[in-house]
């Protein structure tokens, strides 16, 4: 039987709890949320999944305490319809006993390790039980359904504890279960899975919590937080059928926390390399900023463009990337079209054209507009010498394309314009012969304010960064409520407003439709999320996405 499918209802009781949590997040602060801490930093469970297991995810409070989230019945609605096939009545079956970790891990790429009959992950669930007597209750409730349902039990004791699984009918999932100790009800989509988790138990050196990467990883967690995952990144790269070519991250820690303003998601990547930031960290937001409109759907922020191709952050992304999507490629011309567009219309490389003299403060940002699908763009930079010798390549370069260097003057402003002289027939008398006009388009405008030279796609963008210089994004109570979350010092910002720029991503990247259809409650409720790098270990690479939320 191939179980790549089974086990599905369970994957889903174990991220019950986090769903319920996005479902909540938004009517959070309307409530208390002073009980709302998670009782430990660390999942207990990890005792039953193996050091090689791609990945862990848990809740670490109890989904009821989540309750006080609740509007319009919704998360009760989910709780009772994710048991209604199995004819378990939650309130009344689970809720007497569920402690306070829910815990899902993916255990083996193979449960019977044999590439002839295909890849057969391993998928185990971990309940936390407050009532041993009435979980094990439960357990012999759920089976005798569906022995009830025509499935065949099966009850063996190993090593001390009573399991319980079934010959699974076509139509159903092939399900084991136990009660180990005191302590947790365990699921699994396979007798195998539940006997490894016990292995791991009685032989510490086997499972998760004697990794060294996992022990270093759990350091990095903060306290009271409400969910944490972790991966194994080059297990979770074999699982995806991939070899990288470069692969510097070993493993990845993840955590949730809730924040007066919004949620808070930090993660760290470690390596047993040594690595090094792409620049020096910043105690303050950039500048550059400051000239940045707050109609911005998305600004990028920092110092230090000349070694971003080399640095660690650029081979985390090519290797997240690669991971996840197969290549890094796509992802960054759908995600950076406008940049993209650029570089062919002009004919340069970004890297070794620009990025390559920006070693001061810089800003970058695109201004959506729902008429049209590329939006307008914004570069700020920072005056120095290697950025006067960057436009004066440039300048060559437009040259080069055929476009023009002429000088404007937009509100008392000087401004530098590369300009294309095109012609456009005009309608006449065919006896008169055709008759054409003269037009110029401008392709790019640059000029100086303070200590800063800015770039701009469009006479309309520059107009709007003269004309409006006490609407800036940097003095935007969103934006300063965003950063806010972020520890300082960092290497600087990536903000994306998502009311603004929700349309333009939805085009750009499709599939982020169907994330929005099953996140239906948090996207809805979502005002901005901001994401930076910080820390200084160097063996370590820590950042954290800050999601906004509508009632903040």
């Amino acid at each position: 039987m191939n179980r790549q499918r089974s086990f599905i209802g369970f994957i889903v009781a174990g991220a019950i709890a986090l769903l319920i949590a996005i479902a909540g997040f938004y009517w959070f602060f309307a409530k208390n949320p002073a009980n709302l801490i998670a009782s430990t930093s660390e999942p207990g469970a990890a005792i039953f999944v193996s050091k090689l297991s791609p990945a862990m995810v848990s809740l670490l409070t109890n989904p009821d305490r989540l309750q006080a989230l609740e509007r319009e019945e919704e998360l009760s609605k989910l709780k009772t319809s994710l048991f209604a096939k199995s004819g378990i009545d939650y309130k009344q079956d689970v809720q007497p006993w569920l402690g306070n970790e829910i815990t899902l891990a993916i255990t083996t790429l193979d449960i019977d390790r044999d590439p002839e009959n295909g890849q057969q992950p391993g998928y185990l669930l971990a309940l936390a039980t407050k009532q041993p007597e009435k979980s094990r209750e439960f357990v012999e409730l759920l089976f005798s359904k569906r022995a009830l349902s025509g499935a065949t039990l099966a009850v063996e004791e190993y090593k001390g504890v009573k399991l319980i699984s079934d010959n699974s009918q076509p139509e159903k999932d092939l399900l084991a279960g136990a009660v180990v100790g005191e302590g947790f009800v365990l699921f699994a989509n396979d007798p195998k899975v539940l006997k490894d988790a016990i292995n791991n138990v009685q032989a510490p050196d086997l499972n998760l919590t004697s990794s060294p990467e996992y022990q270093k990883a759990t350091k990095e967690l903060p306290k009271g937080g409400l969910a944490v995952a972790f991966l194994n990144l080059p297990v979770v790269a074999k699982w995806q059928g991939l070899e990288l070519s470069e692969q510097l991250y070993n493993s990845e820690i993840i955590s949730l926390a809730l924040n007066p303003k919004g949620l808070l998601a930090e993660t760290t990547f470690l390596t047993s390399s040594e690595i090094l930031t792409p620049s020096a960290p910043l105690s303050k937001p950039v500048g550059a900023l400051q000239y940045v409109p707050a109609s911005a759907g998305l600004a990028i922020s920092g110092s230090n463009l000349s070694n971003l191709a080399d640095s660690d952050l650029a081979k985390l992304w090519k290797q997240a990337t690669a991971t996840i999507y197969g290549s890094g490629e796509d992802v960054v011309s759908r995600l950076a079209k406008p940049l993209v567009d650029v570089q062919k219309r002009w004919g340069i490389n970004l890297p070794e054209d620009i990025f390559s003299w920006v070693q001061g403060e810089y800003a970058i940002a695109l201004l959506p507009e729902k008429e049209q699908t590329t939006p307008h763009w914004i570069f700020v930079v920072e005056k120095s010498e290697s950025v006067e010798q960057g436009i004066a390549r440039l300048d060559a370069i437009a040259s080069s394309n055929g476009l023009s260097i002429n000088p404007l003057t937009i509100d008392k402003q000087k401004v530098s314009a590369w300009t294309e002289l095109t012609t456009a027939a005009k309608k006449s008398d065919a006896k008169e012969g055709a008759s054409f006009s003269i037009e110029t388009k401008v392709r790019g405008l640059h000029t100086t304010l303070g200590n800063y030279e800015i770039f701009t796609s469009d006479l309309e963008t520059m107009n709007e960064i003269l004309t409006t210089k006490d609407n800036s994004l940097i003095d935007n109570p969103n934006f300063q409520d965003s950063i806010a979350a972020i520890p300082l010092p960092n290497q600087g910002y990536i903000y994306l407003d998502w009311t603004k720029s929700q349309n333009l991503l939805e085009h750009q990247v499709p599939i982020l439709k169907l994330a929005e259809v099953l996140g239906k409650p948090f996207f809805d409720n979502l005002r901005s999320l901001t994401v930076s790098s910080y820390g200084t270990d160097t063996r370590s690479l820590k950042g954290g996405v800050f999601f906004q939320l509508k009632n903040s």
